[in-house]
């Protein structure tokens, strides 16, 4: 690898670096003024403030705005290379621009496979501290009453509910029935189930039970039943927030059990499971627009370039919103949801890449 390659790739990654360090001290400035009457008001220890909050609050960070900020670095340091005539001298002693995208393209592979990282091994459990101190130290966790709970929680074994309230662990209305072969040959009907924590069971009051065999039936029927059922108040409260503390496996097999549940946030999670593999292929993207349309020396300088830059920055995140929310609210499927945005800005990178000047 030659000088030049080292000289671009160092610019480029450390102007990435500086940039996202000073954008997330700033960051953590605003934010603890924000939360620092929660913190004083809950009482929360300085070591979990640190070490539990914010040192987990980092990598989420940065994995968010990695594309963004890879993309103001490239335009950054490229529009000054451009406005200080040092690309023309690179071309001019017969540097092709095509071997000039070479120590871009390594830098953004690099910037993609971290991310990809970050975002599937080190901020799943990051996530997962952060979160729960979210939940002790700043904002008390959302009441779950739903109604009409209606879901699978076995392969033929089937629950109903009129509602749930998670903060009593009672839920009403309730129903449980097996089927085999599409007959029905069980069911448990109960005026109220109240969830036993300690235990890990399921009090049932004023229950009656039918268990069918062949052209047999049994019934019975009592005041009050503890007993273990094939599900806990888990399966059916979900939050969102979760699956930002599972890797990609755990996500995966999630989405596996909530297909089975006929859960109808299914979307969500694989927007999620297909987005941490789409964001890194971004930085590659936006890098190869970032260097075709900085490369050439403007009379307006770096403030011509970044403004451009943002305006597709800010279009990019704007187009994956988008496209998700098609997926999550429509008919679209998630995987062409997150990746759409790729190919769109992909093609007007490869269109910008033709016309840069050479």
């Amino acid at each position: 690898m030659k000088k030049l390659d080292w000289y671009i790739i160092k610019k480029f990654l450390g102007t990435f670096f500086f940039a996202m360090a000073l954008i997330i001290v700033i960051v953590i400035v605003f934010d603890f003024s924000e939360k620092i009457d929660d913190f004083i008001e809950k009482q929360a220890p300085l070591k979990e403030i640190i070490f539990s909050y914010y040192l987990n609050f980092i990598p989420y960070f940065i994995n968010l705005f990695s594309p963004l900020f890879t993309f103001i670095a490239v335009i950054f340091f490229t529009s000054r290379l451009a406005t200080n005539t040092e690309i023309v001298a690179m071309l001019s002693s017969g540097l092709s621009f095509k071997r000039l995208m070479v120590p871009y393209l390594i830098s953004a592979l690099f910037l993609g496979l971290l991310t990809f990282y970050l975002a599937n091994i080190i901020i799943p459990p990051a996530n997962k501290k952060r979160l729960d101190f979210e939940a002790v130290y700043i904002k008390n966790p959302p009441a779950f009453r739903e109604r009409n709970i209606h879901m699978q929680v076995r392969p033929g074994t089937f629950i109903f509910m009129e509602s749930y309230n998670d903060r009593s662990g009672i839920g009403w209305r309730f129903s449980l029935e097996k089927i085999e072969e599409g007959k029905l040959v069980y069911k448990m009907s109960a005026d109220n189930i109240r969830w036993d924590s300690i235990n890990g069971s399921w009090g049932i009051e004023n229950y009656y039970v039918r268990t069918i065999t062949g052209m047999q039936e049994e019934l019975s029927f009592g005041n009050r039943l503890d007993t273990v059922l094939p599900f806990t108040p888990r399966d059916f409260i979900q939050n969102l927030k979760e699956m930002e503390t599972m890797n990609y496996t755990e996500l995966r097999d999630y989405i596996r059990n909530e297909r089975l549940k006929g859960s109808e946030n299914v979307k969500f999670y694989e927007v999620e499971m297909y987005r941490r593999t789409a964001f890194p292929f971004a930085t590659l993207v936006l890098t190869l627009i970032g260097v075709s349309l900085s490369s050439r020396k403007a009379r307006g300088g770096i403030g011509l370039h970044l403004g451009a830059g943002l305006a597709f920055s800010f279009a990019f995140i704007l187009f994956m919103q988008i496209s998700t929310t098609f997926a999550t609210k429509g008919n679209l499927h998630p995987l062409p949801s997150v990746w759409i945005p790729n190919l769109v800005f992909g093609l007007i990178g490869i269109y910008l890449y033709k016309i840069a000047p050479k």
